[in-house]
């Protein structure tokens, strides 16, 4: 047992240093390693597992709306970034560009795509040219270059994956409702399958994404009491339609321009994931993206009967679940440590005194706790426990997030809360001036994460100026 021990002692607890367990993890759980590129992560095939659990059940939902994949450039040329005057100034400071093609200097430098908006524009005003062409749903599955400065695996790297949903509408009615649906969709799928709840709101003026007249967010409070922006969706009218020349004749043979959404999720939904839910022993999945939902673990294998016993219970659940059927020769307790780490929502044992009883042991990764179960009760037994995972995971989340969540009305409110309780969301009233929002910052340290969608009035003045408030803010400190 002394090996599994040294298991768990090479993660730094979260208490002692969150920003260490947060990389103890990324490594020990065998999610990325780094490369030779700064700034870039190799994603190893346990975390590129939880990707593609992410990427498959998000894009089901996308097609259950009408939404259709498609795949743009990579390089943006410089002429076409540039129409969007407001887009470019955005992205300007994370640009990566390719200046030679081989050895040749290029006519006209190349963006490596940070998003591509102008790509879909410059295909759309090539293809929709009535009425009948709208909507159009169309969704990318890629990756994406942005120049960061400061990076950690999975919540900032200067290449990451992601998906990027760009459709075009009729009316402005059309795009509006767009945007929040998938807002929602978002939202349904972080608390439904990734156990994470979240606030959604609407970024501030100052706040929105380049180009665009209205941002809207998912934000969720990772155990250390900071936001996280695990998703935007965005309302962009028809400035992006105007700039690039798209048109169509509408019902009533006139040319008018289509009004256009943009919404995307990213493999940071991987970090919200292990901040919110990971422990000092490891990572802990939400069942429906966990490589492994159910592994099998052979307690004195060497005995008669025991391999053949937990092969045939692991056979019974392979078609239904993710199932492993661990039986190397490492012993049982370094691959409690090892799945425990891995994160893997139950763990099965079966041995000799289970096999004769009939029954086996089912431990729960969110809290380690064991039941006995009798094997011809297996499946159901496994079902309910899976959801049992699911929903335990969820209000364990959701407790931390009420516990660091702290109503306010003055700035000094403000400081006093923080100081004594630790960074959390602030829930404070805005009197809507940008003055005010950068005043909050500069002095208590937590900036705008979003203005709620369902409001509440907890004060009749600006937490800053005093003047009459507009709107209830969430605040916090962000990754």
């Amino acid at each position: 047992m002394a090996g599994d021990k040294k298991l768990v002692e090479q993660i730094t607890s979260m208490d002692v240093d969150f920003a260490q367990w947060y990389t103890d993890i990324c490594k020990k759980a065998d999610l990325i390693d780094y490369s030779s590129v700064k700034g870039c992560m190799i994603i190893r095939p346990y975390g590129y597992a939880i990707w593609e659990n992410i990427q498959k059940n998000l894009d089901s939902r996308f097609k259950a709306l009408g939404h259709e994949n498609v795949y743009m450039p990579m390089f943006i040329p410089e002429s076409l970034l540039n129409k969007e005057k407001d887009h470019v100034e955005g992205f300007a400071p994370e640009v990566a560009w390719v200046t030679h093609g081989g050895s040749e200097k290029l006519t006209e430098r190349l963006c490596v795509r940070p998003t591509s908006e102008t790509l879909f524009c410059e295909h759309y005003a090539n293809i929709i040219r009535s009425y009948r062409d709208l909507p159009k749903l169309y969704n990318q599955w890629c990756s994406v270059v942005r120049w960061e400065k400061t990076t950690r695996p999975f919540l900032r790297s200067r290449e990451f994956l992601w998906q990027e949903g760009h459709t075009m509408h009729a009316t402005a009615e059309e795009a509006r409702a767009e945007t929040v649906q998938m807002l929602n969709v978002y939202a349904d799928f972080h608390e439904e399958d990734l156990a994470i709840p979240v606030i959604k709101g609407a970024k501030t003026p100052s706040d929105k994404f380049a180009g665009a007249e209205d941002t809207y967010a998912i934000e969720a409070l990772m155990h250390d009491g900071k936001a996280l922006q695990a998703g935007t969706s965005h309302y962009f009218g028809d400035g992006f339609a105007k700039a690039f020349d798209i048109t169509y004749t509408d019902k009533d043979n006139k040319l008018v321009h289509p009004f256009q959404t943009s919404w995307g999720v990213t493999t940071r939904m991987i970090g919200g994931i292990i901040m919110t839910h990971g422990d000092d022993n490891g990572l802990v999945l939400p069942p429906a993206v966990a490589p492994i939902q159910v592994v099998v673990i052979p307690v004195a294998a060497h005995k008669p009967g025991v391999i053949e016993a937990a092969t045939e219970l692991a056979n019974r659940l392979k078609g239904d679940y993710r199932v492993k059927l661990d039986d190397s020769d490492n012993s049982p307790g370094w691959k409690f440590a090892e799945y425990e780490m891995k994160g893997v929502p139950l763990r099965i044992e079966l041995g000799p005194r289970d096999i004769e009883a009939g029954q086996c042991v089912i431990v729960t990764r969110h809290n380690l706790e064991k039941t006995v179960v009798k094997l011809d009760e297996l499946e159901a037994a496994v079902k309910a426990k899976l959801q049992e995972v699911r929903d335990g995971m969820y209000a364990k989340a959701l407790a931390n997030r009420e516990k660091r969540t702290y109503d306010c009305k003055t700035i000094d409110e403000i400081i006093e809360k923080l100081a004594a309780n630790g960074d959390g969301f602030v829930r404070a009233m805005w009197c809507g001036d940008p003055e005010c929002e950068d005043k909050v910052k500069e002095m208590t340290g937590v900036g705008s994460r979003c203005v709620p969608l369902e409001q509440e009035h907890i004060s009749d003045v600006c937490v800053c100026c005093g003047k009459p408030a507009k709107q209830l803010v969430y605040w916090g400190k962000a990754y």
